[in-house]
């Protein structure tokens, strides 16, 4: 492995880098990544070894890429085992200090192997590669996640929410309010830049969101709003938990990515002669992301207790439907307040949740959404209201139900084929696959139980 892969310029500022940190109070770097089950892993450098791990890397052994949720890994086709080395490379762009970890920055790696090329399934180049097609083709995605999450005062072994009372109410947001402030605070410092904050529907759930960039970097900054939410908590005596359901029985928690595109002459969601006023493009994007739903939600709620989430009348989007501002539907499209369409339009993907690597969800949607603007698809008629209020027969398809169907759907695409490539596409099948075995008999307190603090 050569430093070539580091421009010269930037090479030489990595000691101003090293000093700016040290003057901080830095004295360790984080660098992370996540794997197919959506767990993040780390390795981590003293700060004067940034240098050496930015431009030779840090080992890491490539089984993580068909590890389970529960760290027990599987084997694919062409990943797992105990064999072979990677090298983490940490971004030196997104390098900041971490504003609720005192002493430590943290940087989001890249994948490459030993011999110098960049790993065939690395998950953070696989959403780049797909931004960068549509780039290609004159069009600028952003795209941001929602971040919900189930505030704790028990312990590991239970769950005891920290704030009670009605969804959305004041006197949640009472208990939260210090809370709140610094998590904002920490958020801010770290320079992401946050548009809401509240108390939601479920038991103990808070929600919070951040504007939208493009897609690699909204991936970035759900690694990082979920790590300082975390920190945060704990210091305020609580815990935190991202997984789709801490309750059984209840409504879970989702991780829904709304997106944008827009092209030289403006948004492809505003503006067209196609539904609701969408162009030509956007409509057909929508469209190749409506058809390959069944595929993506093995990449973006396939952990067997995202199954507990996913239930009708819950606004979980498990219908594979359309429609204007419809929360049942899988794709909810947002037009925005009159006059702001241009800029605030955007789709909302509902059936998501935190058990996802979401540079996988990003580059994953946007390439079903390519496929979709290559075959010059149309969306079918959108629907409202709750789908499940309608008699049987009438009702529309709703998404796989279970882990193994999710699996089985993403195994028979071949637009996620084909963009993921096979080492990838195979291994993110076999971990989901494995999960859906291992756990298809689980009661859903076993699978709480089991899921409640993973992510």
């Amino acid at each position: 492995m050569t430093s070539d892969r580091i421009p010269a310029e930037e090479r030489a500022d990595l000691d101003a880098t090293a000093e700016r940190l040290r003057a901080g109070g830095v004295s360790m770097v984080e660098t992370s990544f996540v794997d197919n089950a959506g767990v993040v892993r780390v390795k981590s450098v003293p700060l004067d070894r940034l240098g050496f791990a930015a431009r030779y890397g840090i080992g890491v052994s490539p089984c993580f890429e068909t590890f389970c949720f529960d760290d027990v890994m599987v084997l694919g086709r062409h990943l797992g085992g105990p064999d072979g080395d990677l090298r983490l490379i940490p971004d030196l762009d997104r390098l900041v200090p971490l504003a609720a970890q005192p002493g430590w920055a943290w940087a989001p790696a890249d994948k490459f192997v030993q011999e110098g090329p960049r790993f065939a399934a690395c998950q953070r180049a696989f959403a780049a590669s797909q931004a960068e097609a549509l780039q290609a083709r004159g069009l600028r995605v952003l795209a941001a996640f929602e971040h919900e999450w189930a505030l704790g005062a028990g312990g590991v072994e239970d769950f005891v929410p920290a704030v009670t009372g009605s969804a959305y109410g004041q006197p949640r947001l009472e208990v939260v309010a210090d809370y709140a402030r610094d998590l904002v605070d920490a958020l801010h410092a770290q320079n992401l830049v946050v548009h809401q904050f509240h108390p939601e529907y479920t038991t103990g759930q808070l929600e919070l969101s951040v504007a939208a960039t493009d897609p690699v970097a909204a991936a970035d900054d759900a690694v990082l709003v979920r790590h300082t939410v975390r920190q945060v908590s704990l210091r305020h005596g609580w815990r935190a938990s991202f997984a789709p359901c801490v309750v059984p029985g209840v409504p879970g928690s989702g991780a829904h990515l709304h997106l944008s595109l827009r092209d030289e002459q403006g948004s492809l969601f505003h503006g067209g002669d196609g539904p609701h006023g969408l162009r030509r493009e956007g409509e057909a994007f929508l469209a190749g992301v409506l058809a390959e739903l069944p595929a993506l939600q093995a990449v973006g709620a396939g952990n067997p207790a995202s199954y507990l989430r996913l239930q009708p009348s819950r606004w979980a989007g498990v219908w594979q439907v359309w429609g204007r501002e419809a929360r049942e539907a899988a794709i909810r499209l947002v037009l925005g307040v009159t006059g702001t369409g241009d800029w605030a339009a955007n789709a909302e993907v509902k059936c998501f949740d935190a058990t996802a690597n979401p540079y996988l969800v990003v580059g994953a949607v946007l390439a079903a959404g390519a496929q979709g603007m290559r075959a010059g698809l149309r969306l079918p008629a959108e629907v409202s209201g709750d789908p499940v209020l309608l008699p049987e027969e009438q009702q529309p398809a709703r998404l796989p139900t279970s882990p193994l169907a999710a699996a089985d759907a993403l195994e028979g695409s071949r637009v996620l084929a084909e963009a993921m490539g096979e080492a990838l596409h195979d291994a993110v099948v076999t971990v989901r696959r494995g999960e859906g075995e291992r756990f298809a008999e689980a009661e859903p307190a076993e699978l709480v139980s089991l899921t409640r603090w993973r992510w």
